[in-house]
């Protein structure tokens, strides 16, 4: 397996010859990253950057214009953004660029994690770091403003999202300044109600909690170092 760039080791995400020639490839931790895109009749090319990871989870940076708003999306919201007419088979209509030309991501390597995880039974496996080869994941969730009471969404994909997550939930002062990853203000519009409700399932974008995406303790999600109940029962437990 080649091994991911990021400083010493880095986790075996694809081999070389699964990757090929696609263009915009950068190796992370536990992902890659790779140019994307999904084309629409009426407006063109949308183009983003996906991040693969070794847990199954997909996510992309839009890049349709300068300083698009949308931030991050599943594919579904990529899909449904880059206003593609024929929606809902993002796996045929979103592309990458191999040796110049656009593959579909069906065709290519890029979803054997994505595909091995729908495989798996809810409940039948473990959190990525347990002891079994599925994984429950983590939906996104919000924290409210204690300043404005907007609520910001926070993407739970690792273990430093999870904490910023957890510290900010424990914080009765947390504001949006406090924003670990995005540059955020009490200015800045709340998202809108119809896109809250994409909370970032990898089985269902509208999904309310169902058993594949609601951990309720994993070491990516609990902190042998944090004092509250909720750490120590569960490295107590572990």
């Amino acid at each position: 397996m080649a091994a991911a760039g990021g400083g010493g080791g880095g986790a075996s995400v694809f081999t070389d010859e699964e990757l090929g020639e696609i263009a915009g490839l950068k190796r992370g931790e536990d992902h890659i990253e790779v140019t994307c895109g999904c084309t629409s009749r009426r407006y063109g090319d949308a183009v983003g950057r996906l991040q693969v990871f070794v847990s199954g989870d997909l996510q992309i940076a839009c890049e349709c214009t300068p300083g698009c708003p949308e931030g991050k999306l599943t594919p579904v919201e990529f899909e449904k953004h880059s206003g593609r007419e024929t929606a809902r088979r993002w796996k045929s209509n979103i592309w990458v660029i191999v040796e110049g030309v656009k593959v579909s991501l069906a065709k290519t390597a890029l979803l054997k994690y994505h595909n091995q995880a729908m495989k798996v039974k809810p409940g039948s496996g473990t959190h990525k770091g347990g002891g079994g080869g599925g994984r429950r994941a983590h939906r996104d969730e919000f924290v409210r403003c204690a300043s404005c009471g907007k609520d910001r969404r926070f993407r739970l994909r690792t273990a430093e999202e999870c904490r910023a997550h957890h510290d900010a939930r424990a914080d009765p002062h947390w504001k949006c300044s406090d924003m670990p990853f995005d540059r955020v203000s009490c200015e800045d519009e709340e998202e809108r109600a119809s896109r809250k409700i994409y909370r970032g399932c990898g089985r269902s974008p509208l999904c309310s909690g169902c058993t594949s995406c609601v951990c309720f303790g994993c070491p990516l999600c609990r902190f042998p170092d944090c004092p509250c109940r909720l750490c120590v029962d569960f490295h107590d437990n572990a």
